[in-house]
């Protein structure tokens, strides 16, 4: 059996193939982002990462994100969010809370400030529901800024949000008058 570090590491791969570069192993994708679980195991093994359904559903129980889902009888995977890759998730709209948080590096806050929050390369633009979890995503990309988004207003005004089965929320697009910063 793996242990955490391999469990950490096999896990940001599989990550990696769901969300961005499936073709590095040669996988194939349907168009809801599902990959056939024995395909995975046996196309990751050709690239020597290797790992058991058990092992897989392991870390797909495991994962403090909660990145990854099965199918309901276990025959295929996918990543919750954060696609690189055109991926139709199936998202119902829905209504979001008054307020989200934005996580982000104190030196992105210019670029916020005057293009507002894009998507970059992901197919939506990520929030949270709380603030310490804004922090946590923020702080991966250095000093943390955990910006307050007024989804209420955005909703009301015709903006669509969804919600990822892991709870991220998800939006196209955030312009700046939607963004108030905390006061330090």
């Amino acid at each position: 059996m793996m242990d955490d570090i391999e469990r950490k590491n096999i896990g940001k791969f599989i990550s990696l193939i769901l969300r961005h570069e499936p073709k590095k192993i040669d996988l194939d994708l349907d168009r809801n982002g599902w990959a056939d679980v024995e395909e995975l195991i046996r196309k990751s093994s050709i690239h020597k990462i290797y790992f058991t359904k058990k092992e897989l559903e392991l870390i797909v129980e495991s994962n403090d994100k909660k990145r990854y889902s099965f199918n309901n009888d276990k025959t295929k995977i996918r990543a919750n969010q954060g696609h690189s890759i055109p991926i139709d998730m199936e998202f119902e709209p829905v209504e979001p809370p008054e307020f989200l948080f934005h996580g982000t590096a104190e030196r992105f806050l210019s670029s916020i400030r005057e293009q507002g929050i894009t998507k970059m390369s992901r197919q939506h633009v990520h929030l949270s529901s709380t603030k310490e979890t804004a922090n946590k995503v923020g702080a991966r990309h250095g000093k943390s800024v955990v910006l307050t988004i007024h989804s209420g207003k955005m909703y009301k005004e015709g903006i669509i949000f969804h919600k990822s089965v892991n709870g991220v929320w998800l939006t196209e697009y955030v312009h700046p008058v939607y963004i108030e910063e905390s006061s330090k």
